[in-house]
């Protein structure tokens, strides 16, 4: 196949990808009315785990490296973890167009993390991206208002720094202790699957309704969204240039915003607006400079 075909087939998968994790926002919405946050939490990584598993058997032909390899344990708890209990929390007492954009500030967590802990210092476009960022959080949080889920938006903004901390610890390991991303991933999400499923079994909520909704939704977002998405992830950044997915990958957000406005009727308020804009201003200028420098993404970046 010409690189040229390849290119464009990346470039479909890639725009598949989008519409997938833009949509299991407001799939994940629905689901939440059939369970708790937790119980559904742990639904959803169980059959992200079994369905990478069974990848890695029926497809790969082999199986997941007898150990962890190192900092896979931490960064499961971080990233996999701690992001999908507070995602999902907050998912569930707030509309996903909002959880969606804020979440989406983790590339602003990652660039202020990443100097402390990889010596990478934010420059040029990358402070007045983080200015815009913080504006628009100020805006979308709108904590001058008492009726405006400040609750759900906070987690959502934790949910995002934990997946920042996760992607710059995923590169401090990778640059110190080399691993197979497929092995690392593996068991990031399985040791992160525990206290995940320990929440949902300790924590007082109602029991969930096992109906062909809760069913249709656990599948497509742990099946599809979390493992299917994580392949496909791995399928374009192997055959992109390096920057286009991050450009690309700005779609996600859109496309929960618009689907939750046709599918579930949210709204979002002028504040929030405009809170959106510079927070998709500030993508677009880190994406951009990514495909100037031509960086590539990390794996670590794919949505859980």
């Amino acid at each position: 196949m010409s690189v040229g075909a390849e290119h464009r087939r990346a470039a479909i998968v890639m725009a598949m990808l989008a519409l997938v994790w833009g949509y299991a926002w407001i799939v994940a919405k629905i689901g939440l009315s059939q369970a708790g946050p937790f119980a559904f939490a742990a639904m959803r990584v169980v059959c992200g785990v079994a369905a990478l598993s069974a990848f890695l058997l029926l497809v790969m032909r082999r199986l997941p490296s007898r150990r962890p390899p190192r900092g896979a344990a931490l960064v499961g708890l971080i990233q996999t973890g701690a992001f999908l209990v507070l995602n999902t929390w907050a998912l569930a007492g707030a509309q996903p167009g909002k959880i969606s954009i804020l979440t989406f500030t983790m590339p602003f967590w990652v660039l202020l993390f990443a100097w402390p802990v990889l010596a990478e210092r934010v420059r040029g476009l990358q402070w007045l991206a983080i200015v815009a960022a913080l504006v628009g959080l100020i805006l979308i949080l709108e904590p001058w208002l008492i009726h405006a889920e400040v609750g759900p938006k906070l987690l959502a903004v934790l949910a995002g720094m934990a997946w920042g901390t996760g992607v710059v610890l995923t590169k401090r390991i990778q640059r110190d202790h080399p691993f197979d991303t497929l092995d690392f991933t593996f068991w990031q999400m399985a040791i992160g699957m525990v206290p995940i499923v320990a929440c949902a079994l300790l924590v007082p909520e109602a029991p969930p309704r096992i109906t062909p909704t809760l069913i249709a939704a656990v599948l497509f977002s742990g099946v599809i969204a979390t493992a299917g998405g994580w392949l496909m992830w791995q399928y374009v950044l192997n055959r992109l240039p390096a920057g286009t997915t991050s450009l690309s990958s700005l779609a996600v957000p859109v496309v929960a915003i618009v689907a939750s406005a046709l599918q579930l009727g949210e709204r979002l308020r002028p504040a929030e607006m405009v809170g959106a804009a510079c927070i998709g201003l500030a993508l677009g200028l880190i994406s951009w400079q990514a495909v100037r420098t031509h960086r590539r993404d990390e794996p670590s970046m794919a949505q859980e």
